[in-house]
């Protein structure tokens, strides 16, 4: 399997500085993020939280649409959303819920089998699998 990369560019302070994000597809090619877009009320870029959640939503969609195939029940469609929620606490801020609202046309498949189906996704996708994660590796290193 391969190994995906993004790169995160920041100068300045949290509050006055601006990064830029990039993936190595180039689907986000130094797309702007900031304080501002982040905490605040600006959409001219992204945020690390929006990225996550399109990142959740699109892992459990393909998880979910997969599983249902597996069982005898291609979807129609699938459409998730996914509400990653941040709250400040003491020492800063951290993201203690993300909430998926999934919508599908699924012929064939009952509302207990399609309950069962999406839960086990929810649960196994590999986005959920490393938000559970106990590990986060990290090589730093300081230039002068």
């Amino acid at each position: 399997m391969p190994t995906r990369s993004a790169r995160a560019h920041w100068s300045g302070s949290l509050s006055d500085g601006s990064g830029s994000l990039s993936t190595e597809t180039s689907a986000l090619d130094e797309v702007p993020y900031s304080f501002d877009t982040r905490f605040g009320d600006s959409t001219a870029g992204t945020n690390p939280e929006e990225l996550l959640g399109a990142a959740h939503a699109g892992c459990f969609t393909m998880a979910v649409s997969h599983a249902l195939s597996e069982a005898g029940h291609p979807p129609q469609s699938a459409d998730t959303t996914a509400e990653v929620h941040v709250r400040q606490v003491e020492g800063g801020f951290e993201i203690d819920t993300i909430h998926l609202t999934l919508t599908a046309t699924v012929p064939g498949v009952s509302d207990d089998e399609f309950q069962r189906i999406a839960d086990d996704a929810k649960e196994n996708c590999p986005l959920s699998k490393v938000l559970r994660a106990a590990e986060i590796s990290l090589d730093a290193t300081l230039q002068s």
